[in-house]
């Protein structure tokens, strides 16, 4: 593809990680930074002190803090903004954006108001640009340190998911693509929720027998979920379900199961949001999903513990006792009503 001029809107660990993928393939690009006293350290420094430390930031990266030059004359515009900055930061954006611009979200979320995926929130605002998402197992952490990491682009139209893949594909990072958005925003966004409660399940002082527990049968309230609302299956088996959810599980780079972990512990959920400058997307992915699983009828018991111990304040320990003694069913309900 010719040489892509790109604007990444939010220069949190994510954005910034990404802006160190594509300079070092050499593309011109623009990074917006709403903090006025962070642009100040990156520009001087050249290192994002507060979101990814230890990462050094190429020349081919301008930094700025006024969005309409971030995104002008950009052919593709990167939003990197926490899900619950979405709806606001599209509708401030959107009448400098040209109908002709790409547009991809990397964040991995849910509108909380309107129940809606990232996308759709976008394309609501923006409905003459082609939208696509990028999600899978990838921390911030480790790709700004060119450790190998593979990821998935999803969108309904697969030139433009190609589009995404030929922009990002480099020796340390590899993208897959997938038309399936629906599935791999589902499963970008609910594995946060995952990741909590395997953060608790650690700060409780419990094992690895109850973690691949709750990894495994999360999958499977992910994949309902995703499929009622018109996901496909066979996307919670990849990138953007199984691996996210086990890189978000198992790792202290995952601030999910860091707040999980102290929640465990005893800490409020107050003290926990306020002990951190990091946005802790499962939090409102919890309560997103919750009044989904009503909404669609599905089943969805960690889900909902988890929601109980967030936001009603809920016994950890008797929430845990609660999934261990529901009635006893069949592990895979659909294989078992063909018998």
């Amino acid at each position: 593809m010719d040489k892509a001029k790109v604007a990444i809107v939010g220069a949190g660990s994510w954005g910034t990680a990404l802006a160190t993928v594509l300079d070092r393939k050499g593309t011109e690009l623009k990074l917006w930074v709403r903090e006025e006293d962070l642009l100040e350290i990156m520009k001087e420094k050249r290192e994002n002190e507060f979101y990814l430390p230890g990462v050094e930031l190429g020349n081919n990266i301008h930094l700025t803090g006024d969005m309409e030059e971030c995104v002008h004359g950009c052919d593709i515009i990167i939003f990197s903004v926490p899900s619950h900055a979405v709806r606001a930061v599209i509708g401030e954006i959107s009448p400098a954006i040209k109908p002709e611009q790409r547009i991809v979200n990397v964040a991995k979320g849910l509108d909380t108001d309107t129940l809606k995926r990232l996308s759709e929130v976008i394309s609501d605002r923006l409905p003459q640009n082609p939208v696509a998402v990028l999600s899978g197992p990838s921390h911030a952490e480790e790709v700004g340190r060119k450790i190998p990491t593979t990821v998935v682009a999803a969108a309904p139209d697969r030139e433009v998911a190609e589009y995404v893949q030929d922009l990002f594909m480099s020796p340390n990072f590899r993208v897959y693509t997938n038309p399936d958005i629906i599935g791999v925003e589902i499963g970008g966004a609910l594995k946060n929720v995952i990741a909590l409660g395997a953060g608790i399940s650690d700060g409780l002082g419990f094992g690895d027998n109850t973690k691949a527990a709750l990894m495994t049968r999360g999958i499977v309230e992910i994949a309902r979920l995703g499929i009622a609302m018109g996901a496909k299956a066979s996307t919670f088996a990849g990138l953007s379900g199984i691996g996210d959810l086990i890189v978000t599980c198992t790792s202290m780079h995952s601030r999910n199961r860091r707040a999980g972990i102290q929640i465990g512990q005893g800490k409020s959920l107050e003290e926990v949001l306020g002990g951190t400058r990091m946005v802790v997307e499962g939090v409102k992915a919890t309560q997103a999903a919750y009044n989904l699983s009503k909404k669609f009828d599905v089943v969805m018991p960690i889900t909902e513990e988890i929601y109980r111990v967030l936001f009603e304040n809920a016994d950890v320990k008797k929430s845990v006792e609660n999934l261990m003694l529901r009635s006893k069913t069949h592990e895979a309900e659909e294989i078992v009503d063909q018998w």
